[in-house]
């Protein structure tokens, strides 16, 4: 195939290519309008259509005679437990989940949270609620009760599903105590709390909204899928935003499984009953396309794995699941090879096994360095695939579609825009650059099928965050160029969200945070260049006049404030007390300046600033406390 021929197709008739892809996937009424606007002008796809994401992912395969085949593997080197799952074995487990949940009251509309670690039993009750309807919203594992309750006055859930504990390396985490904590921050009150007992020894305080997840699944009937319309959203999941405030961001059911189907195949490569890993974390965008949704629509064997790339037990750990389960493809984040490369930096490890069943390695959630590409390929040579994603588009964007054409790899560029996305770069004026310019990301409406539907119950957020700026055009919030060749390189976000190892997080968020300690006057929160993660926040802080505190207890203070409030997710080690904070004459804090700053960049201090030499003293203290360029 061409790929040049079947992107130009993809843009210039959308209706017709995206009308040809919904035929790969079984509709209970098949969509005769292929591309409309919602009330609000918004584009939406296939509106009239009809049918059930779970249908597609295991009620079809087991009619279609592949009821045996191993759908999902668990493998927790944590609990030293491997276990496979068929894909009728699935269906029975999550009908049988999805009747309780519809015997508790739940329905077609409703939301449910699910606040679990990753084993089987979170795909499970994902996919429950996709079969009856409910709109799930899966909450990271590592974030804090604050964290949890915000989501829980958002969404405003029916019911929670968690498990009794979580593992972290050799540390059990007791999740029940965080959701009853995260209950009563809230405002809004879930019905249910449906408790997995993983038996783990964890504590897990009875409260009367509690249901024990076995005794449910036990006691239910097996209930079947019920028909969904196509723009039924089928999820909640939240990403940071500049305010601080999480963005819940919507997914419709129809157009998801049309992009996620023809992902798998186009850009992927993957064939049908092949195992495809995606090590990360039910929590993230990853976790719902390519560990749940997208393999299993692709009839592929997936694998939940419980465990970090070192230290469970070691950096060996990637390629032993690899060789063990026959893993023809895989998806990680570069953080996970760094690591690995610096746990093992002549690749001892890789030699103890046989990966000859790797066709492809994909990475994303951040920026591959040169170093890391090569680093891999010296020790497996095979593609190493760098390509670019967000939570709102909810699979790939920029990739080396291998299921059309394999191009040549350019280090530090995602490769070319997917079929169906219209990327431009802008200047902040709304003009397209040329080759080598860099500027602003932006793709020209209609996003293909499966991007997102909107944000949770806030319409003005959804245009102000991503259609205001440019009339037409999503803001993608990342900066970038094309080269002469089409290629497209990602440089980084152009707002105040970070990305570290993979996950986007507020700096406006940890900077409420840290300025709600009695002994803060003002603070900024930085994002600051890490060889492990990417990204890693510094938080700069100007203490209240008559302060007597010790600066090493205000900065672990900060520090263990900081986790309670957000979860150890966020990162937050480096806290550095200031005489003041570099401003324009106006009052801006000059972010982006002290970023410079601390990476060792080059940097024009702005004819704005209203005093020069704080510039200095922001360079002799980072220098002092060892951050960021001047960690000798």
């Amino acid at each position: 195939m061409n790929y040049n021929k079947i992107y130009e197709d993809s843009i210039a008739q959308p209706e017709q290519f995206w009308t040809q892809q919904a035929d790969a996937i079984e509709w209970y009424n098949k969509p005769a309008t292929i591309l409309s606007k919602d009330e609000n002008g918004y584009p939406q796809w296939y509106k009239d259509g009809e049918l059930n994401i779970c249908y597609l992912a295991l009620d079809k395969h087991i009619q279609d005679g592949y009821g045996d085949q191993v759908a999902i593997i668990y493998d927790s080197p944590v609990t030293q437990t491997v276990k496979k799952y068929t894909y009728s074995e699935v269906k029975t487990e999550v009908a049988k989940l999805a009747g309780g949940m519809l015997a508790l009251g739940l329905k077609k509309g409703d939301t449910a949270i699910i606040y679990m670690p990753m084993i089987p039993q979170t795909a499970f009750a994902m996919l429950a609620c996709a079969r009856i309807g409910v709109i799930h919203s899966v909450v990271f594992g590592g974030f804090a009760p604050h964290e949890l309750a915000i989501r829980i006055d958002d969404c405003k859930p029916r019911a929670i599903i968690t498990a009794s504990s979580g593992i972290e390396v050799d540390r059990l985490i007791a999740y029940k105590p965080l959701v009853d904590e995260a209950i009563a921050l809230a405002s809004h009150r879930p019905k249910k709390v449906i408790v997995f007992n993983r038996k783990l020894g964890a504590r897990i305080p009875f409260k009367k909204y509690d249901v024990d997840y076995d005794a449910l699944v036990y006691g239910s009937e097996e209930t079947a899928c019920v028909a969904l319309p196509s723009n039924h959203a089928l999820y909640i999941l939240y990403t940071s935003g500049t305010t601080g405030k999480p963005k819940g961001i919507v997914r419709d059911t129809g157009g998801y499984a049309v992009a996620l189907k023809f992902s798998m195949k186009h850009i992927y490569n993957v064939n049908q009953d092949e195992v495809f890993w995606a090590a990360s974390d039910m929590g993230w965008a990853v976790g719902h396309s390519y560990i749940l949704y997208g393999p299993l629509l692709n009839r592929n064997t997936t694998i939940v794995f419980e465990g970090k790339p070192i230290k469970t037990p070691d950096a060996s750990t990637f390629w032993r699941i690899i060789s063990e389960h026959k893993v023809g493809t895989m998806f990680t984040a570069p953080t996970a090879i760094r690591a690995i490369k610096k746990e093992d930096p002549n690749g001892e490890f890789i030699k103890q096994y046989d990966l000859s069943c790797l066709k492809n390695q994909f990475l994303a959630g951040e920026r591959c360095d040169n170093a890391t590409l090569e680093w891999y390929q010296e020790h497996i040579p095979i593609p190493v695939i760098d390509h670019w994603w967000q939570t709102e588009s909810g699979w790939p964007m920029i990739a080396n579609s291998l299921g059309i054409e394999k191009m040549p790899v350019k280090s530090g560029s995602a490769t070319k825009a997917v079929c169906g996305y219209d990327i431009k770069i802008f200047n902040e004026n709304g003009q397209e650059l040329g080759p080598n310019y860099e500027g602003l990301v932006v793709i020209k409406l209609p996003l293909p099928p499966g991007n997102l539907l909107g944000i949770w119950a806030n319409e003005a957020r959804f245009k102000a965050s991503y259609f205001s700026k440019f009339d037409g055009y999503y803001l993608s919030g990342d900066g970038g160029y094309k080269d002469e060749d089409g290629y497209i390189f990602i440089t980084g976000r152009t707002d105040d969200v970070i990305n570290v190892a993979g996950h986007r997080l507020s700096t406006a968020e940890m900077e409420e945070v840290v300025a709600a300690h009695p002994c803060v006057a003002e603070c900024a929160v930085i994002g600051i260049h890490d060889e492990l993660k990417g990204q890693v926040p510094l938080a700069l802080v100007v203490t209240k006049l008559g302060t007597e505190m010790e600066q090493y207890q205000l900065e672990q203070e900060i520090i263990k404030l900081v986790r309670q409030q957000i979860g150890a997710v966020a990162s937050l080690r480096n806290v550095v007390v200031v005489q003041r904070l570099p401003k324009t004459r106006s009052g801006k804090i000059l972010r982006k300046l002290m970023r410079s700053i601390v990476d060792g960049e080059n940097f024009q201090i702005p004819s704005t600033i209203d005093d020069e030499a704080i510039i200095d003293e922001i360079t002799q203290t980072v220098q002092k406390h060892k951050i960021g360029s001047y960690n000798l």
